[in-house]
């Protein structure tokens, strides 16, 4: 009986190994079909408090070993680096809107002012066709002969013969 406990306790155990190494390939398979902007914001998802925290640990060191004129820099640095830092993780975590390139809504707006001036200009043609007058016409029939007379154009027809 004892040797019937221990045969199911090492069929778990494999099982359980052949489990873990399935699961293991199922991830890595995953993430072989991520993107790279999705595994770095798991990376800096995971690990981004650590980052912070390195970084202003060295700021600290940084002013406690360096000389005045060279901490301005370091620290300049620094804080691009944490501004950088904390704001891709509010991206990834959707804390924030993506804001619109002010180069874009200027673009937008040209396009639209365009539009608009196109739009009148073509108004404008077509109103302006509507102010004017229109010669009249006058069709002379004389037996076979018929005169279309439009302002400066005339036409004539002949019979056949």
């Amino acid at each position: 009986m004892v040797d019937s406990v221990e045969d199911s306790v090492v069929g778990d155990h494999d099982s359980l190994k052949i489990y873990k190494e399935q699961v293991k390939a199922e991830l890595s398979r995953l993430e072989a079909n991520s993107t790279a902007k999705s595994v770095a914001g798991k990376a800096i998802g995971k690990h981004g408090l650590v980052y912070i925290t390195i970084i202003v640990v060295v700021g600290v060191g940084a002013s406690l070993v360096l000389d005045a004129d060279k901490i301005a820099a370091v620290m300049g640095l620094l804080g691009s680096s944490l501004t950088a830092l904390i704001s891709m993780l509010a991206n990834i975590a959707g804390a924030t809107e993506k804001e619109e390139k002010p180069e874009f809504g200027v673009i937008r707006d040209l396009i639209d002012k365009l539009d608009r001036k196109e739009q009148e200009s073509e108004l404008i043609a077509k109103l302006d066709k509507l102010d004017r007058t229109e010669p009249s016409m006058k069709v002379d029939v004389d037996g076979d002969h018929v005169t279309v007379t439009r302002g400066d154009d005339v036409i004539s027809t002949k019979p056949k013969s």
